[in-house]
C-alpha cells in the first residue's frame, strides 16, 4: 500500500456573538447531515486575507454580518480522506465577530441550519473540543468587554 499525500489547508471562522438581555449569544452551524453543531469557518480563497475569509464565511454559513473585534487564536487538526489515500494538515484561524446584521435563515446549504445560543450553552452543545477551547476565549474576551458578568 502506497502511503498516503500529504496537504496543508487553511481557513478561517469566527465567533459571531450579540448581547441579549442579561447574557450574550453565539451563533452555530449545524453540519456533516444534522450530526455535528460547529463555529462556521471556511477555506481561504486565493487573494483574501484570512479576516476577509472569516467574515465571509460567517455570512455564508449563518446567514449574519459581523465585525472583527479580534482574533481569537488558530486551531491545527490531520483529517484523512480514505477515497484519495490523503492526510492533511488543516489549520483554522478564528476571530471575535460583533453581530451587525443578517438572520440566521439565510444560511447557505452547506448547512443544515444556523442557530443562536447562548455562549454557555453553545460550549456544551458543539460537537469538537477545538470549537469549546474556541469558545471559551471568546466567553473570556466578551467578560473582559463587560457584556456579561
Amino acid at each position: 500500500m502506497k502511503p498516503a499525500s500529504l496537504r496543508r489547508q487553511t481557513s478561517s471562522g469566527g465567533v459571531i456573538y450579540r448581547k441579549y438581555s442579561d447574557d450574550v449569544e453565539v451563533a452555530l452551524v449545524l453540519v456533516k447531515g444534522g450530526r455535528i453543531w460547529a463555529l462556521p469557518k471556511g477555506i481561504i480563497d486565493k487573494g483574501e486575507t484570512p479576516e476577509i475569509t472569516a467574515v465571509r464565511e460567517v455570512r455564508e454559513e449563518s446567514g449574519l454580518d459581523g465585525r472583527i473585534m479580534g482574533k481569537l487564536g488558530d486551531v491545527s487538526y490531520w483529517y484523512s480522506v480514505q477515497e484519495e489515500n490523503l492526510k492533511c494538515r488543516k489549520t483554522v484561524h478564528y476571530y471575535l465577530m460583533e453581530y451587525v446584521s443578517g438572520n440566521t435563515s439565510e444560511h447557505d446549504s452547506e448547512v443544515e441550519t444556523a442557530e443562536w445560543f447562548p455562549i454557555e450553552t453553545a460550549i456544551q452543545k458543539v460537537s469538537y473540543n477545538s470549537d469549546k477551547v474556541i469558545l471559551k476565549k471568546a466567553k473570556a474576551r466578551i467578560k473582559e468587554m463587560a457584556l456579561i458578568k
